[in-house]
């Protein structure tokens, strides 16, 4: 028995490889870029692959590859019923309201019509979102029925850019300010503002339907609660200064008084319902309620959670300490591709 992983840079595959090292698990490195994959796969019995939502190449076919090798009898990391749904709120808002989970009330309409006669009746501030983007790119707070309109009209007009160069700057520049990035960083994005990325000439355009989501109003922070392996933790992310997206801040905390168990229960129940071997789920609180924004198969490789000071289990015992989620993930690979489930 072997496992395929392959390797990239800022991804969960240094971890794998590493431990693999250390368990003396067997595996080779591939390349899945590669015409003859599915023949260098051959020996394996499992591919490992972190692909990236904004990465030109894994757009193009990641999915359909790990999806063509799950459906062949090969075991898969992510699945599909992990990764399916991966950067697409649009198709997590369907899943979601399908299966009944606490989802924020979301909307999408592919009719301007029908777009513009919701916007006549509902109430303000909604979110505006595009279905792929992580960080909060491309989130903003729709304050009026104007401001709702001229979405619209993009939306059904000439569409959105998978890249806001203005935007990106704007984010490197508060990154820098509080030492999150280094100054190379924000040369790279005012470069930026001369030509887009291999991703946007890639993916095209968003256009041709519009999603909104409910404002929640008084939340300072979001959680993120990861499920891996029928072990949850969690960690608390800031809003921006003078803003209300706490995704992709930066500003972390860790403490175990930050988490309530119901969000920890919730996040663990969705997991098993949704069968997926990895889930991040973000929560904002309205009153005593506990609602999902959206949902990920991933999240950063690196730094992400290295504060957490320890997990849950399924039953809700906590255990305290470190450890390393994206090991995780290869031993229950391992178990599954050795059949000791």
């Amino acid at each position: 028995m072997k496992i395929a992983i392959h390797q990239s840079n800022n991804s969960f595959s240094e971890s794998w490889v590493m431990y693999c090292r250390e368990k003396e698990i067997p595996f080779k490195i591939v390349n899945c870029y590669k015409n003859d994959i599915i023949r260098e796969l051959d020996d394996c019995d499992g591919l490992m692959w972190h692909f990236h939502q904004a990465n030109s190449k894994d757009f193009l076919f990641a999915k359909q590859l790990l999806y063509s090798l799950q459906m062949a009898g090969k075991k898969v990391f992510p699945d599909f019923n992990t990764c399916w749904h991966f950067d697409d709120k649009v198709g997590q808002k369907y899943l979601l309201e399908a299966i009944g989970a606490p989802l924020v009330p979301s909307y999408v309409f592919y009719e301007k019509t029908e777009a513009l006669e919701w916007v006549s009746k509902t109430e303000f501030p909604k979110v505006f979102k595009l279905r792929r983007g992580a960080g909060s790119a491309h989130v903003q707070l729709v304050k009026d029925k104007a401001a709702a309109k001229k979405l619209i009209k993009k939306a059904f007009g000439k569409g959105f850019s998978q890249y806001d160069a203005k935007s990106n700057l704007k984010e490197r520049w508060r990154k820098y300010q509080h030492n999150l990035l280094g100054l190379k960083s924000v040369l790279k994005g005012i470069v930026r503002l001369g030509y887009t990325t291999d991703f946007d000439r890639v993916a095209g355009k968003e256009k041709g339907y519009v999603y909104f989501q409910d404002f929640i109003p008084y939340n300072d922070h979001d959680i993120r609660v990861i499920v891996i392996d029928n072990k949850a933790f969690a960690i608390k992310r800031d809003v921006r200064k003078n803003d209300f997206r706490a995704s992709g801040s930066g500003l972390l905390s860790f403490e175990k008084e930050n988490f309530d168990d119901e969000m920890i229960r919730i996040a663990l129940k969705l997991s098993n319902n949704l069968q997926s071997k990895s889930v991040a789920v973000d929560f904002v609180k309205k009153g005593k309620d506990f609602l999902i924004v959206e949902i990920s198969y991933g999240f950063p490789a690196k730094n992400f959670t290295d504060g957490c000071t320890g997990y849950w289990d399924k039953d809700l015992n906590w255990h305290p300490g470190k450890f390393n989620e994206q090991e995780w993930m290869v031993e229950s690979f391992w178990r599954e591709i050795s059949g000791r489930n």
